[in-house]
């Protein structure tokens, strides 16, 4: 995947003058040191800084915007993705940045790389690389960097004052915003020139970075049971999903990390997560999940006013959170199949 990935971002960035300041940041779990099964799957956003930019918002969830410039940006190629109404399209730049990729998969000599095809509404280029044992998937996040304080619908999420401090939510609330390439399908005509939030950044950091005391599950501290318990509720969703895929297809881990960093805002210290405990946590952590499907109600972690449950779906949040209790109930049959 590195061999790969540090192919495409030397090429992407010598073919358009517009992506020559593209970074490459990993993101998800195999980076959050999560991953359960086999490595098969990474993200990896290709971060471009983006400077003087205005936000405006795309709907009421808080987490969509239009980014639009205020003055002619540095990087006059940008120009060209703008849309009629002068916002910047994520439609077209990930258009540009599959073509490139597209014909740059064709270099790679040692192993054998395609780019899937493009999923309806999704914000990744999905590169497959056939590798035995196994075939391995890439997703690719276009993602801006802006150098933007967080818009005001983030003004009472990162709830983290009692689990990791003041400081520490200070710190995180000036680095800069990502936004990731994302269709609003809320919209009425679908133009593809929205962006939504992204914290993966942020979220790689608490997950890392977890411990109510600076020293938890550092090499001569304390250990505790919360990376462990975020793996199981995820292996959990995973085996689900595999033996329902049309019913869970809504489902995806982001839901469970979300209801997992709920969880420990809501048991903020480490005594609460002892090593020793994990049965007991990761009970707790799904019952929290399973109030949250039967309410259709898991805030986002950073917006408040964002619902990741929405509405039009309870009869799935009822259906699995069934699934859930059934598994709770019976000691996890679902673990032993």
């Amino acid at each position: 995947v590195n061999g790969v990935v540090s192919h495409l971002v030397q090429a992407i960035r010598g073919k358009d003058g517009c992506f020559s300041s593209i970074e490459r940041q990993s993101a998800g779990s195999y980076y959050e040191r999560v991953k359960i099964s086999e490595p098969n799957e990474f993200d990896i956003m290709l971060v471009m800084p983006v400077a003087r930019i205005q936000l405006d918002e795309s709907d009421d969830t808080g987490a969509y915007y239009y980014v639009s410039f205020k003055r002619s940006p540095k990087e006059k190629g940008l120009l060209k993705f703008l849309d009629e109404d002068e916002k910047l399209s994520a439609f077209k730049m990930l258009q540009a940045l599959r073509e490139i990729i597209k014909q740059e998969v064709k270099n790679i000599k040692d192993v054998e790389v395609t780019v899937a095809r493009k999923k309806a509404g999704s914000p990744a280029i999905t590169l497959q690389i056939k590798n035995p044992p196994s075939e391995i998937s890439v997703d690719i996040i276009l993602t801006l960097e802006v150098q933007h304080s967080w818009p005001l619908s983030t003004q009472g999420g990162l709830k983290i004052e009692q689990w990791l401090g003041k400081k520490v939510k200070r710190d995180m609330r000036f680095r800069s915003l990502y936004l990731v390439a994302k269709q609003n399908k809320r919209e009425k005509v679908l133009r593809g020139n929205t962006w939504r939030l992204s914290f993966s950044h942020i979220e790689k950091d608490l997950i890392n970075n977890h411990g109510n005391s600076k020293t938890c599950c550092e090499s001569d501290g304390p250990k505790c049971c919360r990376k462990g318990c975020l793996k199981l509720l995820k292996y959990l969703l995973e085996q689900l999903k595999m033996k329902h895929p049309k019913e869970l297809e809504k489902f995806c881990s982001y839901h469970i990390k979300t209801a997992f960093l709920h969880c420990c805002v809501t048991w903020p210290n480490d005594s609460d997560w002892h090593l020793g405990d994990l049965d007991h946590c990761f009970q707790q952590c799904l019952g929290f999940f399973v109030d949250c499907l039967q309410k259709s109600q898991l805030t986002h972690f950073f917006i408040p006013q964002y619902n990741l449950l929405s509405l039009e779906d309870k009869a799935r949040h009822h259906f699995l959170s069934r699934k859930i209790s059934h598994e709770l109930n019976n000691g996890f049959p679902v673990f032993h199949e």
